[in-house]
């Protein structure tokens, strides 16, 4: 009797000390931000969210990062179904590059892409040549977005790939079926779930990105200064009510994208 009460209070602890956890580093944060949002009222949080430039940063963001995700769909879909279905020499430290961008600072990503694109780069050079510019424009935004939502949509592909059952697809070419016909009616069904979760979650940390981006973009308002880096700005222009108020637009923006991520993978599981 007294092991049972012991292993029942240890375990409503352990609950307890978890969401306990959960509470003070991510609700109260949350709640922190919508708080300092309205502190002032509906009028001043109306008149930040309606800045010309404060709508002009999170367009620009959520183009940009729609660019960045659809070049991750592909490009990650590709790349997750040729580090499943190949056997080739580096194979294995290619698969675990793919992870390198979570484990690097993203300003060190910004350093890599300035020194690699930026003026005084060959690439750079080049550019100039052909009369345009990548680093302080668009281009090294998106390629700033690209680098740290990289592994997003392969890590999600890749294990629906491992799992697939091979039949289905040796029965599609045993019927006369081309490989494009079996990958778009067989393979690509079973791998959509895991494309559209990982591009949603690809989207939700490009609209995110701020160390990698505030290296390159140049950050002129209105043309490369993108949410991140605005809310950035207004805090160090002492206007925390500002940068809380396009936060949030941010924020539940975020939630929306995680939440229908968690409806297809549910959805999925129920499959």
């Amino acid at each position: 009797m007294n092991a049972m009460l012991r292993s029942r209070w240890w375990s409503f602890g352990f609950r307890s000390a978890i969401m306990l956890y959960f509470i003070v580093l991510i609700v109260l944060p949350i709640l922190g931000v919508y708080a300092q949002s309205f502190s002032l009222g509906w009028t001043p949080f109306r008149d930040s969210v309606s800045d010309p430039l404060a709508w002009k940063s999170v367009l620009l963001t959520i183009r940009l990062a729609l660019v960045a995700t659809v070049v991750n769909v592909l490009i990650g879909t590709m790349v997750g179904w040729v580090l499943i279905r190949y056997r080739f020499y580096g194979r294995r430290i290619l698969n675990s590059l793919v992870d390198l961008p979570f484990a690097l600072p993203t300003a060190v990503g910004g350093l890599m892409i300035l020194l690699l694109l930026g003026p005084g780069s060959a690439v750079g050079e080049a550019a100039e040549r052909l009369g345009f510019q990548i680093v302080f424009h668009e281009p090294a935004i998106v390629i700033a977005m690209l680098f740290v939502t990289f592994p997003f949509v392969i890590r999600a592909v890749q294990p629906l790939l491992e799992e697939m059952d091979k039949s289905e697809e040796e029965a599609a070419y045993t019927l006369g079926a081309s490989k494009a016909k079996t990958f778009f009616q067989v393979i690509f069904p079973t791998i959509l779930p895991g494309i559209l979760s990982g591009a949603m979650l690809a989207f939700a940390r490009a609209l995110a990105e701020f160390g990698a981006v505030v290296l390159v973009a140049g950050n002129i308002p209105g043309k490369t200064l993108i949410a991140s880096v605005y809310i950035f700005g207004e805090v160090e222009s002492d206007n925390p009510q500002g940068a809380a108020a396009v936060s949030i637009v941010l924020l539940t923006l975020s939630f929306l994208i995680l939440w229908t991520v968690n409806v297809i993978q549910s959805r999925r599981g129920r499959a």
